[in-house]
């Protein structure tokens, strides 16, 4: 497989002297479903905001498989974000607009990604009339109308109950299946990670590295049952493990 991206010894240092992320190298290739997971402060979300254009490392490089990759790519945020002014649509329609398509064009997009993610008849309602699980799915449906190549999600459920979580995980899934983008997905939840990945990878904090790169040879597609297989509950020991490994201290030669 082709890799879309590569970050080869990649350093994150803010002004304040905190490093971020220290010689970090991660490589995701075309249509993968990578997870990163680690605790708070370990770089996750730095990670992803480089690779979107929003930061900039101190030092490192970033590949790009194919520049199409570059140009279209999609960043779901941990919040929601709506314009609360808005109607679905309008909050849908957003980069469309920014965008310059045409009118035509962008209400045809709308209306076929809100069924994507099946909001349909939910046009005209406002983001106060909500759910939790509502919103982050017109969240979703404002960063798929611009078709990506390239999804990154972070954090995206976090917020959300259990239930709610469980069910977005498995629409997530379909349409990841359905449209084949490359996703990099982070969170804090093992069990959220074993169940949308091909790879978990484990990041260590102080400064923010890679530790543990774990496949998950599970084929798709993966319904609520694989929750109780032995083999998902044993991706979920190990991966805790690494985790455990990964909050120890670092070593002298990060200190």
């Amino acid at each position: 497989m082709t890799a879309a991206i590569t970050l080869s010894n990649v350093s994150k240092i803010y002004n304040n002297g905190t490093t971020a992320l220290q010689d970090l190298n991660l490589s995701v290739e075309d249509g993968q479903f990578v997870s990163l997971l680690g605790p708070s402060g370990c770089g996750k979300s730095t990670v992803l905001r480089i690779i979107a254009g929003l930061g900039q490392m101190s030092s490192g490089t970033l590949y790009w498989g194919d520049d199409r990759i570059k140009q279209r790519l999609a960043f779901v945020f941990q919040e929601a974000a709506l314009m609360p002014w808005a109607t679905v649509e309008n909050n849908v329609r957003l980069p469309l607009k920014l965008a310059g398509v045409s009118q035509a064009e962008a209400t045809k997009l709308v209306a076929e990604t809100l069924r994507l993610v099946e909001l349909t008849g939910f046009e005209r309602a406002y983001p106060r009339q909500l759910s939790g699980g509502m919103k982050m799915r017109v969240s979703i449906a404002r960063a798929l109308v611009t078709k990506p190549e390239l999804l990154l999600m972070d954090e995206p459920f976090g917020a959300l109950d259990e239930m709610t979580r469980s069910r977005l995980n498995s629409d997530l899934l379909a349409l990841w299946q359905q449209k084949q983008w490359t996703v990099v997905f982070v969170t804090h939840n093992i069990y959220e990670a074993v169940y949308l990945s091909n790879r978990v990878v484990v990041m260590a904090a102080r400064p923010g590295r890679v530790v543990a790169d774990l496949p998950i040879d599970v084929p798709y597609p993966r319904t609520e049952a694989f929750r109780t297989t032995p083999s998902f509950n044993a991706y979920c020991r190990q991966i805790s493990a690494a985790l455990a490994e990964a909050a120890e201290p670092a070593t002298a030669e990060f200190s």
